[in-house]
């Protein structure tokens, strides 16, 4: 899933705006501080906002559009889905998330 991301240390702490064309395996990576530099530095680990596009390309270009606003319109773009800042990770792998379909069977019933 091409997507746009914000992941963040904690409610109102440290904000990262990221895109990739794997989300979950992206976000995982992060949480798990395999990527060195600023999420493993500052223990930014947790999803808070996503949003899918269908092309990298204009992924990118929404990546790079949100680093250019103010902390606090992003505060207020995480809040206007997400108000306690909870992490959205675990949210995919529930019955009713965007990936059950990848559920096996057992777990559905």
């Amino acid at each position: 899933m091409n997507a746009v991301y914000i992941m963040a240390s904690r409610k109102h702490g440290t904000v990262y705006i990221g895109v990739t064309s794997e989300l979950l395996k992206r976000v995982a990576q992060h949480r798990e501080g395999q990527i060195a530099g600023f999420t493993k530095r500052y223990g930014v680990k947790r999803l808070v906002w996503f949003e899918p596009h269908d092309s990298i390309v204009t992924a990118i270009q929404r990546e790079t559009s949100l680093k250019r606003y103010k902390r606090e319109w992003k505060i207020n773009l995480i809040e206007q889905d997400n108000p306690d800042w909870d992490d959205l990770f675990p949210q995919f792998f529930i019955e009713q998330g965007p990936f059950s379909h990848l559920q096996s069977p057992e777990r559905s019933m």
